[in-house]
């Protein structure tokens, strides 16, 4: 491991096992598999066994996991559901007539009984162009009336609501209301309970489903249905007893009557090792032993769904079964494979194979079917590998060990969950493979290594597990500790790693629930931290395709651009309005940044000339910003921002320093000079007293001035220290429950500046007390999603943004020494 000069080695300093001890047990939803913007599935639950499990945005990816202790059935993973019934479909099932309204109607308009004969008669789906929707609807507000005829005599008990909306939503049945959402939209058809309110409001004959949907920005989209839900019964839920989160795995302990299980999920994402940390391979691991000190038989089956490689369970999927060098392989994939043909933000891989991997010498039977034949065959006893194809939607990978008599001793079983992209990015129109397989390398022949290779990688994530941890206690406390075991994978798994055309590293990231924007340069920004710790290539990665841009001549104009295209489209900038000073000043930085950590300016070298064009104009034009965005684009164009005015100077100061260093003594004096006197200047147009403005101009106002923190990191000494002593004093004054907001327009918050801001406290105190917030938003939110970054400090729930890889930042403190 490459331990870098922004910071000391400090894991001698602190004993390992307690390190392990302290790992983090909480969190908004827990990492499970994490490779890659497509292969990433989580638990949206504490309990590992309370819910389905899913991709990172919320779309089902379901595991399941079962095991027989006696006789009796216990479900440790995931929560099993057969398909839903379709009651009423919606709109992407079925488009259906309704009655529709743009302008505000009566307060009555949900009830049953209300006359809608003026409404406008319009086809469901309703939405903005792009989602290819029945009826476009470009307006901030649509009312939607839908008349059904109810006859269904099942069980009102499994009655579902099916919606998808974007933004605000009420749904009403016959006047009641049945779900409603503030500040909150999905990208995808989600089911939701009916309350027994509800469900006796249904009457035989005729029913009127109501929706009013507000979208105060981006796209747009309203439906529903109903359908039924039912849920299996026989199924006796597992106790689980702990969970811990460390970099690399995600740990659970469960009680299944008189047999533990320990369940670990290794995905084992060591930066030092890039053909490791590519390699798209994730550990499931199952340890079973009797806690009575008697003898038990006790089966075990795991099993994955043909929903990890779809976009939406309704696409037809093919899956096979064989036996292959001594493994047992199952897989599968959409009938279409429209390989690289789907862009996006709220998307999933529907191209490629997902595999579940076992070994021969485990004695493993292997089967396909659907999640009704998976229970019932498995509750019977009867398994039986059966037929080597299957087809149709959602169909079920199942694992099934006999472990027969176990007692106090472990029985270990481990098998490997996969997943063969084929074609992973396109780049400027090339189509380029994934880093593990550049050389040619087979799903088959990773696989392989990596079940060679199992224990080795098993004790070096364990080693490193404690390592990260330790360093990030000793560097900010046990909270801050938690925070950066909760982000590592996070962070890692929302980037692609590819080789270039030109041989380079391109480490990619996906702008996830922000745009979908692939290669943003002010999502690197923020994530570069972590990677400048524990192996800058990665960073460089990062910028790579940036400066590719510029210097090809694709990108013309004498800023950076914003990105590169829309993920995983990288074919030019898709985003519809540049950020000049933003991107100028964090290209320069980070690149200032990565000879800070490499003890060497030979990456500006070549780039010099594009770094060079950039920093004139951020002499001409970035400390005092025209009415432009910053990173911080969701609060709106800004003139005149402080914050980005610091980010301008500092640029200027960080590529004075890669001048020395490269013994371009004039341009280094220039610039030296220029940003030292634009930061005596900026104090004094930006002071207000006990603490600095938002914006020139506009006393009473005040901001997070994070982007100080390379000033202080650099070593740059452009600003004195009793700036970032003044803002360290006020922000304490304003902090709410869930952390100080980003300034003084609205109570949201960035969680990954307040990391940044708070780096910039000189004492452990005060820097705690800036940390403590954010780490009680973590473990406290009632968003349960990966870690989002975009939250509001007075109730802790989401505003915006989820499993970015912005949360790297957090490893920023571990930088300052």
């Amino acid at each position: 491991m490459r331990f870098l000069k922004f910071t000391s080695v400090l894991f001698c300093c602190v004993a390992p096992t307690v390190a392990l001890f302290a790992q983090a047990d909480k969190a908004p939803a827990y990492p499970l598999v994490t490779h890659n913007p497509y292969f990433s599935i989580w638990s949206f639950t504490d309990k590992l066994n309370e819910s389905v499990t899913r991709h990172w945005t919320g779309k089902a990816n379901p595991l399941l996991g079962l095991i027989k202790v006696d006789g009796k059935t216990y479900a440790f993973l995931g929560q099993p559901e057969y398909p839903a019934q379709t009651l009423l479909p919606t709109g992407e099932e079925k488009p259906y007539a309704c009655q529709y309204t743009e302008d505000k109607p009566g307060a009555d308009w949900m009830q049953s009984s209300f006359n809608d004969a003026s409404w406008k008669k319009g086809t469901a789906p309703f939405g903005t162009p792009e989602g290819n929707p029945a009826t476009v609807w470009t307006s901030k507000e649509i009312w939607v009336r839908r008349t059904f005829e109810f006859k269904d005599t099942g069980s009102l008990e499994q009655l579902i609501l099916q919606l998808r909306h974007d933004d605000d939503v009420e749904v009403y049945i016959n006047g009641e209301l049945a779900y409603s959402c503030v500040d909150c939209y999905v990208g995808d058809y989600r089911p939701y309970k009916l309350s027994d309110a509800v469900k006796s409001k249904l009457v035989k004959g005729r029913n009127v489903l109501a929706m009013h949907c507000i979208n105060p920005r981006g796209n747009a989209w309203i439906d529903a249905g109903l359908a039924r839900q039912v849920v299996p019964k026989g199924l006796t839920p597992a106790v689980q007893t702990a969970v811990r989160i460390t970099a690399t795995q995600t740990k659970y302990t469960l009680q299944c009557g008189p047999v533990a299980l320990d369940l670990t999920f290794l995905s084992p994402l060591l930066m030092s090792d890039l053909d490791l940390l590519a390699r798209p391979v994730t550990y499931v691991s199952m340890s079973t032993r009797a806690t009575d000190g008697k003898p038990h038989t006790v089966q075990l089956n795991f099993s994955a769904s043909s929903d990890l490689a779809v976009n939406t369970a309704k696409q037809p999927v093919l899956a096979e079964r064989k036996s292959e060098g001594g493994f047992q392989w199952l897989k599968a994939g959409t009938v279409e494979q429209p390989v690289l043909k789907r862009k996006g933000d709220d998307v999933r891989i529907d191209w490629g194979y997902a595999y579940v991997v076992a070994t021969d010498s485990d004695k493993p039977v292997q089967t396909l079917g659907s999640v009704e034949e998976t229970l019932k065959n498995f509750s019977s006893g009867k398994v039986a590998p059966g037929k080597t194809q299957a087809n149709g939607t959602s169909v079920w990978m199942n694992t099934y060990y006999d472990l027969g008599t176990i007692g106090n001793t472990a029985v270990d079983k481990t098998l490997m969950l996969a997943y063969d992209d084929r074609e992973a990015i396109q780049y400027f129109n090339q189509n380029l493979k994934a880093w593990w397989s550049k050389d040619g390398a087979s799903i088959q022949d990773v696989v392989a290594k990596a079940s060679k290779d199992y224990k080795a990688i098993q004790s070096a994530c364990k080693a490193f597990d404690e390592k990260m941890y330790a360093e990030a206690l000793k560097a900010g406390g046990e909270e801050y500790a938690k925070l950066c075991a909760l982000a590592y994978r996070q962070s890692i798994a929302a980037h692609q790693l590819v080789k270039s055309p030109q041989g380079d590293i391109l480490f990619l990231s996906k702008e996830n629930f922000s745009n979908g924007s692939i290669n943003t340069v002010d999502v690197t920004y923020p994530s570069a931290p972590l990677f400048l710790l524990y192996n800058p290539d990665l960073l460089k990665g990062m910028l790579n395709g940036i400066f590719y841009y510029s210097e090809s001549g694709k990108w013309t104009k004498p800023f950076a651009a914003h990105d590169l295209g829309t993920y995983p489209l990288a074919n030019g900038q898709t985003y519809g309005e540049d950020m000049p000073v933003e991107e100028s000043g964090n290209m320069i930085i980070l690149t200032a940044a990565i000879a800070k950590a490499e003890g060497n300016a030979e990456y500006a070298r070549k780039h010099w000339t594009t770094l060079t064009q950039w920093v004139k104009f951020l002499e001409n034009d970035g400390f005092d910003p025209a009415n432009q965005l910053c990173t911080d684009d969701f609060a709106g164009h800004l003139a005149r921002n402080a914050n980005l005015s610091v980010k301008a100077i500092v640029g200027i100061g960080a590529y004075a320093q890669l001048a020395d260093k490269l013994g371009e003594k004039e341009a280094a004096a220039k610039y030296s000079a220029l940003a030292k006197a634009f930061a005596q200047k900026w104090m004094t147009m930006a002071d207000d007293g006990d603490h600095y403005t938002l914006a020139f101009g506009q006393p009473g106002t005040w901001s997070q001035k994070y982007n100080l923190v390379w000033d202080k990191l650099l070593g740059l000494s452009l600003f004195p220290k009793d700036v970032y002593a003044k803002e360290i004093k006020y922000y304490l004054t304003k902090q709410n429950t869930f952390g100080i907001p980003l300034d003084s327009r609205k109570t949201y918050t960035k969680s990954d500046w307040i990391v940044w801001t708070s780096t910039l406290a000189d004492n452990r105190s005060d820097f705690e007390a800036l940390i403590k917030p954010i780490y009680t938003y973590a473990t406290e939110t009632p968003t349960r999603v990966p870690l989002c970054d975009w939250h509001e400090t007075t109730d802790g729930r989401q505003v915006g943004f989820q499993a970015r890889s912005v949360v790297g930042g957090y490893f920023i403190k571990m930088l300052d020494k």
